[in-house]
């Protein structure tokens, strides 16, 4: 991935007005580190110390940590799937528009404030704040399984109210994690690890078939319907580790104590040699204006904009796709493991050869390819209940492609935003627009649609293709860039003077 550059100049054509004030680095980083700052190489040696070693170190106390709390949210969103098969519809009297309202509600709530939660993170702490989200959602996923069936208006207006909630609450974990990792790893390594934090919404989706499987035999325990019990399960499960979360979820680096003060100070000497991660940067509204004025911010919001809405809509209908094919509902709740598993394998394979050949535009050009590949077969397919297999062959292709370009498309505020401000605001941002896509998803798999399911195939399949023109949009302007900024460097050499002014800089350089 290209990295910074020296340049003889602190200003570009490219620059905001105004942007020398919107980061806090004196100077800006660069791939050799000038006499002013820490060679990581030397503190390395002088401490005998292994980078290779200390990415493991960071890799076994981070990433298990925030994939886990993911898994759990995603596991808390989708299981609505899941316990629709068991009888939510029936017992709580909702119209299959009701259950569509539902979900919508839920990326309503979920995409109102995450801005001012990935502010509030950078201000307490992720070992504060995950861990509280993660306990305050869990609550909510529980009452799921609490909704009154004492008539049709009550149980309506208790589920949309509680989906509502949980899309609230669930907001301020994943642009918040998206924004840690950027904290802790370089910028060529940032993709991998945000790519292995998000297998765990392809995991969940194959983790909770298997629990909703074994969970639904339980209707009736209680005198509750095995719909309840999915809902209290899991909600409790993600209480329990909320609770844990304060001692496996770690804080910043200035703050973590796993971490011995020699691999602190090569951590730290890391991070200033290649971006803005160890700056003393205070919050500020100023910064999160910044963001949002940028053009290229927009454009990675669009980018999972295009991809949000195949990918809730696989999501939150897998189960009822797979059962309007003419399968019992405990058929379908296991038949949804195989193509999360393949989704799962594929995110972590991609992730793996775009690091290597740092690159993310063209694998997520071919992973979204194989999902237009799916969605194809899906509209092709005259009689889905005549012809069961070739849907079935046509839902691996589309998970198989969906969730490895969402991995590679949500790495790009972290490898490309600088400035701490503007990089959470950029992540959050990325979020709540690329989530306005599955509020319209949520609306467009009808009861009456089944088993073909028309209209929402037919949407993603439009969605995905509208997105190969995105990220193809976003790899020329990033392009484009680099290019001006090399033939710039060309002509008036390198330097390191200057304030340092983030993405804006000339001896910047985005990764494509």
């Amino acid at each position: 991935m290209p990295e910074l550059h020296p340049s003889s100049s602190s200003s570009d054509d490219e620059k905001l007005a105004g942007d020398d004030k919107h980061h806090s680095p004196p100077t800006a980083p660069s791939p050799s580190p000038s006499p002013s700052r820490p060679d990581p190489t030397a503190i390395a040696a002088s401490h005998n110390l292994s980078e290779k070693k200390l990415l493991r170190k960071l890799d076994a106390h981070l990433i298990p940590g925030v994939t886990t709390l993911y898994l759990l949210s995603f596991l808390d969103r989708s299981n609505v799937a899941n316990a629709r098969l068991e009888g939510l519809e029936a017992d709580l009297g909702l119209s299959g528009a009701d259950y569509l309202n539902g979900l919508t509600l839920f990326f309503v709530g979920y995409i109102l404030l995450e801005v001012l939660w990935n502010v509030i993170l950078k201000r307490v702490g992720p070992r504060v704040w995950l861990p509280l989200v993660t306990l305050v959602w869990g609550v909510v996923a529980t009452c799921q399984g609490a909704v009154v069936d004492g008539g049709a208006a009550s149980g309506r207006a208790g589920f949309l109210a509680v989906r509502f909630f949980l899309g609230l609450t669930e907001g301020g974990l994943f642009p918040g994690v998206v924004f840690y990792l950027s904290m802790w790893y370089k910028r060529s390594e940032r993709q991998y690890r945000i790519a292995l934090f998000f297998s765990a919404a392809s995991m969940a989706g194959a983790f909770g078939g298997i629990l909703a499987w074994g969970i639904g035999h339980m209707r009736g325990i209680g005198g509750l319907s095995g719909w309840r019990w999915i809902f209290i399960i899991e909600g409790l499960l993600t209480i329990v580790l909320a609770f844990a979360a304060w001692w496996y979820v770690m804080d910043w680096p200035s703050k973590a104590t796993f971490v011995t003060p020699e691999e602190k100070e090569l951590v730290f000497a890391r991070l200033e040699a290649d971006s803005d991660a160890v700056a003393d940067e205070s919050v500020s509204w100023h910064n999160v204006a910044a963001a949002m004025k940028d053009p290229k911010v927009w454009l990675y919001g669009a980018c999972f904009h295009t991809l949000s809405l195949p990918l809730y809509t696989l999501s939150m209908f897998l189960p009822s796709i797979i059962a309007s094919l003419g399968y019992t509902a405990a058929s379908a709740q296991l038949l949804t493991i195989p193509p999360y598993a393949l989704a799962t394998l594929l995110t972590i394979l991609l992730a793996t050869i775009s690091q290597r050949t740092a690159r993310r535009a063209p694998f997520i050009l071919a992973s979204t390819t194989l999902a237009i590949a799916g969605y194809i077969i899906l509209l092709s397919n005259p009689s889905p209940t005549l012809n069961p297999r070739l849907s079935y062959a046509g839902v691996f292709l589309a998970a198989a492609g969906i969730y490895p370009s969402v991995a590679l498309a949500l790495a790009w505020p972290a490898v490309n935003v600088s400035g701490q401000t503007k990089r959470a605001t950029a992540s959050a941002l990325q979020i709540t627009v690329g989530n306005l896509g599955a509020v319209i998803g949520t609306q467009l798999y009808r009861p009456g649609d089944a088993p073909r399911y028309a209209v929402g195939h037919a949407v993603a399949l439009g969605y995905l293709v509208g997105g190969l023109g995105v990220v193809g949009a976003i790899w020329g302007v990033h392009a484009r860039i680099n290019r001006r900024r090399d033939e710039r460097e060309e002509r008036e050499g390198r330097g390191y003077e200057g304030v340092w002014l983030g993405d804006e800089d000339p001896r910047w350089r985005f990764g494509l």
